[in-house]
């Protein structure tokens, strides 16, 4: 075990940042990229991953979104620097919208310019908020300790360690972690799900609710990716229009592949778009197009023509 990272001595017992170099072992390379906020979580991932004798670049992204943002971004840089990583800082402006949505994909649009893999700091504890939030809009889901976009793949190497791992390991190491104000404010519903939903549903269960819903929010994402597998296998059979014989597959499977259909149209997709077309495969009497979106012609619709589903606009 070496005796520092840079110039941060390591302390000969801590047991929490152990917990966190055991969790990222499985993932190391010779150079990885970490997503560093200044947050307790990024932190301790990078200290972990340097004692782990990964060279770590770390990118540190201002989002422009509150007064002392650009502050914050150096300040965790420094502190990278100073366990002997490279820092790198870069600054975006977030589109209007969802802001923790668009904030993530300004974020992750960025990291792709400077690298195709980055390691992120979720934890077991964000895995369970996940789930919660996801099974609120109807769609329970959870994330992959690797999930893949089109030019980034992402690596979560301590979704099976607790936050409060990585708060101790910052104290252990005696690091200086950013506390995000917004993580207290309920007007963000992760907020509410994080300071009210779970301490309520820990004295319904008379336990710990996260390391059981963490498991059912791995499971889904698992399940999900086996799905998208068969997607993709057969993903050339609805490239001329979506066969109406599909309508007996398995429900779970017809509605990926519907999805994935008018995503090939340039459809956004959602829950409700999926179920009112998947009705003309299921419940068809020779109703009209279903309206999925807008084209420069007029609006986007799927039709029912001669024993396939098109889309037309």
């Amino acid at each position: 075990m070496p005796a520092t990272i840079g110039d941060l001595p390591l302390p000969r017992i801590s047991p929490h940042f152990l917990k966190l170099r055991v969790a990222v072992r499985a993932y190391l390379r010779e150079h990885v990229h970490i997503g560093l906020s200044g947050g307790p979580d990024s932190l301790a991932l990078v200290a972990a991953a340097r004692a782990e004798g990964a060279r770590v670049t770390a990118i540190c992204i201002n989002h422009n979104l509150q007064d002392n943002s650009a502050a914050v971004s150096e300040m965790a840089a420094h502190q990278a620097e100073s366990m002997g990583a490279r820092a790198v800082i870069r600054s975006v402006t977030v589109p209007a919208g969802s802001m923790e949505a668009a904030a993530r994909e300004a974020r992750y649009a960025e990291f792709a310019q400077l690298t195709d893999m980055i390691w992120t700091g979720h934890t077991m504890d964000d895995q369970a908020e996940t789930f919660l939030l996801a099974g609120l809009r109807g769609n329970p889901a959870g994330m992959k300790s690797a999930s893949r976009r089109p030019d980034l793949t992402i690596i979560r190497p301590l979704l099976g360690v607790r936050r409060a791992d990585t708060h101790g390991a910052c104290e252990e190491l005696q690091l200086s972690p950013w506390s995000d104000p917004q993580n207290f404010d309920h007007a963000f519903r992760r907020v509410s799900i994080r300071e009210q939903l779970i301490p309520l549903l820990r004295d319904i269960h008379e336990g710990d609710p996260v390391p059981g819903l963490a498991l059912a929010a791995g499971r889904a994402a698992m399940e999900g990716e086996a799905l998208e597998f068969f997607v993709d296998k057969r993903r050339s059979e609805w490239s001329d229009g979506f066969p109406v014989s599909l309508a007996s597959e398995p429900f779970a499977l017809r509605r990926r592949m519907l999805a994935d259909f008018l995503r090939g149209h340039g459809v956004r997709v959602t829950s409700r778009k999926v179920e009112a077309v998947d009705r003309l495969l299921t419940h068809w009497h020779g109703q009209g197009g279903v309206a999925v979106g807008k084209a420069a012609t007029g609006r986007l619709e799927v039709v029912r023509v001669s024993g396939k589903l098109r889309v037309t606009g």
